[in-house]
């Protein structure tokens, strides 16, 4: 399927590692001219150098922290600089840690809202006023299934993820009529190093071991595995282009069907 993504630009948040960095080698062999962001200055310099062996769109790799505004003001401005516009922004940055109510930590709750949740509502406003007067603009935010289908053990979690969902909608139906197209995706458990931690998260927090939390949360997926982040990075690619140009305002599962449909 041709995608005709050659000569956009996009920005991506978290874009160093797992389900970010798919997207963006995904991207660029479409012929996108990525600017990747991540905090890590050591991992984002070798993520660019993989991304430049792929066959397409330019690379810019761009230190920063999406918890801090001045950090996003600073590398969207570089990579407008750097390619000229922003096309496409990819909310990827931010994960939550596992933890349930009666976790002391309340600083765990501040962490999640001002990486994840306002990370995800800063960049947008940053990349909303050219992606209108351009009338073309896609916004994709990962999201996660937890903020439709809660879990005790991930209480903050969801409920960063059920506020996302929400601004997603919102968002989506602000900008409909300047042709921005906002969507969610829902990634169930996905092989990544994040995966791997939250495993080790929750065996310590149910007193388990991680083979038997791992044998638990693939029993409740009815395809019986975790996913690829290529699994996720070609519906991201799809969504990014004009064969999906009617859909906006809604989130995606990607999680081998094991969200309820109720």
């Amino acid at each position: 399927m041709e995608l005709h993504l050659k000569g956009r630009t996009a920005f991506i948040t978290g874009g160093s590692a797992g389900i970010g960095f798919a997207i963006a080698e995904e991207l660029v062999s479409e012929g996108v001219n990525v600017a990747i962001m991540a905090r890590d200055q050591k991992r984002m310099a070798a993520a660019v150098k993989k991304l430049e062996k792929v066959d397409g769109g330019k690379v810019l790799g761009l230190r920063g922290d999406a918890s801090k505004l001045a950090d996003l003001e600073r590398t969207v401005k570089s990579a407008r600089k750097k390619f000229g516009k922003i096309d496409i922004l990819i909310n990827n940055a931010g994960s939550t840690p596992r933890n349930r109510i009666q976790d002391p930590n309340e600083q765990v709750w501040w962490d999640a809202l001002n990486l994840k949740l306002l990370g995800y509502v800063r960049a947008a406003r940053i990349v909303v006023p050219d992606m209108r007067k351009q009338r073309w603009g896609r916004i994709i935010n990962i999201i996660g299934r937890g903020g439709h289908q809660p879990h005790p053990a991930y209480i903050t979690g969801g409920a960063i993820n059920a506020a996302l969902l929400n601004f997603t909608k919102a968002l989506a139906d602000e900008l409909a009529i300047d042709n921005v197209l906002v969507t969610g995706i829902n990634p169930g458990p996905v092989q990544t190093d994040r995966w791997d931690t939250l495993i080790k998260q929750v065996a310590r927090i149910t007193k388990r071991s991680a083979g038997t939390v791992t044998s638990e949360a693939l029993f409740s997926i009815p395809l019986g595995r975790t996913a690829t982040p290529q699994e996720i990075s070609g519906l991201a690619a799809f969504l990014c282009s004009d064969r999906a140009s009617f859909i906006t305002g809604t989130c995606i599962n990607v999680d081998g069907g094991g969200t309820y449909c109720i």
